[in-house]
Formats: structure tokens, C-alpha cells, sequence
């Protein structure tokens, strides 16, 4: 794994979130809050848990400090967590920067929660960390369209073909 495979992870999950938190920014406090289902329950939970466990992730590996775990009722608004994870990515981006493949293959030792400790390649938790969102983005989708708002497409292939296109002209 090299940095730049992450850089391009990052920038996928980032621009994904972009498209998808641009519907999110359009909806009331009541439709951001409301239990829908899923794993979190609502869309804010589900961006405040993915959000705090992408800064999470960024800190273990070395990266700025989250502190406590993120807490959903801290967000009321899409706006609040939509200026956090402005942060969060400027964060992301910043350290990535600073990081040498070699970088990628030291072992990271953590725990979740109490219990077993884990130890695992600083590469390989920030390519969790990124397809962690990748999972969470597809549930606030669901969510979204259940609600009656579209997010549109944001696999992958959407990001490259945007990309090259770009790249070619």
C-alpha cells in the first residue's frame, strides 16, 4: 500500500460526502433527528458515529486528537456536523501529507473498549477508516430516499469517471 492509494480513498470518500451532505444540509432539524432505523437510528447519528470514528481512527494512527467519542445530541442541525467534518477532512488531508509509505506499514496498537488489544498496520486502519464511511454513507442514503430525498449516485466509478474526465480536458 502506498500513500497515494489512500490519498485517492480519501478523496472518493470526501467528495462522496460532499454529494451526500449537500442533500443532508437541505433537511429540517426534524428530518435530521427522526428515528428511521437502522444501526444508528437516525441521519445524525449515523454521520456523528461515522464521523467520530473517522477522527477516532486519524488519532490512533498518529494523527490530531479527537478526545471523547463524538455524542449525537452535540449536533441538533446537519450544519453542525457538516462544519465538523469540514475540519475532519482539512485534518485528514493534512496528515496524510505528512505520511511516507514506509509510514503506512508501522504497527498501530489499540483497543475497542476493554478487553483485547489489537495491533495492526497504520496503513491498514486508515484504509478501514476510510471504508467504514463508505458503509455508513449507503445507510444515510437509504435513510435520505426514505424521507423522499435523492443523494444521487456516489460509488466509486462516478468519482473516477468525474476525475478523468477532468484530467482529460
Amino acid at each position: 500500500m502506498q500513500v497515494s492509494d489512500l490519498e485517492r480513498l480519501y478523496d472518493y470518500a470526501y467528495w462522496a460526502n460532499s454529494r451526500l451532505l449537500a442533500v443532508v444540509g437541505r433537511l429540517s432539524p426534524e428530518e435530521f433527528t427522526r428515528i428511521i432505523g437502522g444501526s444508528y437510528g437516525s441521519i445524525r447519528n449515523t454521520l456523528v458515529h461515522t464521523l467520530s470514528a473517522e477522527w477516532g481512527w486519524l488519532e490512533r494512527c498518529g494523527g490530531p486528537a479527537r478526545g471523547p467519542r463524538l455524542k449525537a445530541e452535540d449536533y441538533p442541525t446537519a450544519d453542525s456536523v457538516i462544519t465538523v467534518w469540514t475540519k475532519v477532512e482539512r485534518l485528514v488531508r493534512q496528515y496524510l501529507a505528512t505520511l511516507s509509505d514506509q509510514d503506512l506499514t508501522h504497527d498501530v496498537e489499540f483497543s475497542l473498549g476493554p478487553g483485547a488489544t489489537h495491533i495492526i498496520p497504520r496503513g491498514y486502519l486508515l484504509q478501514h477508516a476510510a471504508n467504514h464511511g463508505v458503509h455508513h454513507r449507503g445507510q444515510v442514503a437509504l435513510m435520505l430516499r426514505m424521507l423522499g430525498h435523492a443523494p444521487g449516485d456516489f460509488d466509486i466509478l462516478y468519482y473516477d469517471d468525474e476525475k478523468l474526465a477532468t484530467e482529460r480536458t
